[in-house]
């Protein structure tokens, strides 16, 4: 089983506009709110997939029930803890004309320190059915700096595999935890490294702690560092649409494929193709069938040449 993680689960809406323009009106021709979060919109993949992934994370308030409700909708298994503040909610405005998406995050509820502790001990329970943990987003206010450092060394210890996805200091600061897979974006790796070029930015993520690192790219593809060796895998045609969904189908695919013991490569290419498929969708958690057929059979891995220790430093 994987069991995917959302600490700051969000109400998440989408709006498309023919083009986003500053300082003006936009008309909306089509809008969705569904429930999300990052590692929602992962159990969504993942289920379509015909996995059957756990949920949990924190939910709270009005619209937490919202996020909830729409978890059983989708047939997803709830396995959220209750919090007195009300969960966020996240705006993505997605241009036509370019395909481009900008997105609103709001901050989340402020968590006290007996939620924190609350949800810890579910989690806990949780642990012995998972083979893959995925822990993914943003920690909402009043968590401490280490909390998916917490996580990790938990899954670790009940003999669980661990993918995050997340940026800025919760990243860093759950590096010397080991995640087995780090997820960042181009943004986010540059960010917490200091280095543009991903091989090299990847190095120092795995120098930090992390046992293997997959970079994303957008349409150039990913980058991946490992201890098997490092590859690049590359769409095989740039598709237009809303890319805000693409990590996160990225992620459900490395879940999935450390889940069944694949070779990177396999899982590299699965990756590049689940997560092209998120892009024709017009809301995130969703993967085009198509698509991801088509990509996961000509979607190329080439292998990089080792990095030399004057790169990394």
């Amino acid at each position: 089983m994987i069991l995917t993680v959302t600490l700051n689960a969000a109400l998440d809406v989408t709006w498309h506009v023919d083009r986003l323009t500053p300082r003006s009106s936009h008309r909306v021709d089509a809008a969705h709110e569904r429930a999300g979060g990052k590692g929602v919109n992962v159990a969504r993949v993942l289920a379509s997939l015909g996995h059957t992934p756990i949920a949990t994370g924190l939910t709270g308030g009005p619209t937490g029930r919202l996020i909830r409700e729409g978890l059983h909708a989708a047939g997803i298994r709830d396995e959220f803890t209750d919090v007195a503040g009300d969960s966020r909610r996240t705006l993505a405005v997605v241009s036509r004309d370019d395909g481009d998406a900008t997105v609103f995050n709001g901050r989340g509820p402020r968590i006290a320190e007996a939620e924190w502790e609350a949800f810890r001990r579910h989690y806990a329970t949780l642990l012995p059915e998972a083979r893959v943990v995925v822990l993914s987003g943003s920690v909402p206010p009043g968590l401490p700096g280490n909390a998916y450092a917490q996580l990790i060394h938990a899954a670790a210890k009940a003999g669980a595999a661990t993918v995050l996805d997340t940026s800025g200091p919760a990243l860093t600061a759950a590096l010397k935890a080991g995640p087995d897979v780090v997820k960042p974006n181009a943004d986010e790796i540059t960010a917490a490294t200091g280095r543009h070029d991903l091989r090299a930015a990847a190095a120092a993520l795995r120098a930090r702690g992390a046992r293997a690192v997959v970079a994303s790219a957008g349409p150039e593809g990913l980058y991946a560092l490992t201890p098997e060796g490092g590859w690049r895998a590359k769409p095989p045609e740039r598709l237009s649409g809303n890319p805000t969904g693409a990590g996160d189908a990225c992620v459900a695919a490395l879940a999935a494929g450390l889940a069944a013991g694949s070779s990177w490569t396999r899982m590299l290419r699965e990756a590049v193709a689940l997560s092209a498929a998120a892009v024709p969708c017009p809301a995130a958690g969703d993967v085009d069938a198509g698509v991801y057929e088509r990509f996961r059979r000509e979607v190329p891995v080439e292998a990089l040449p080792a990095i030399s220790d004057q790169q990394i430093t």
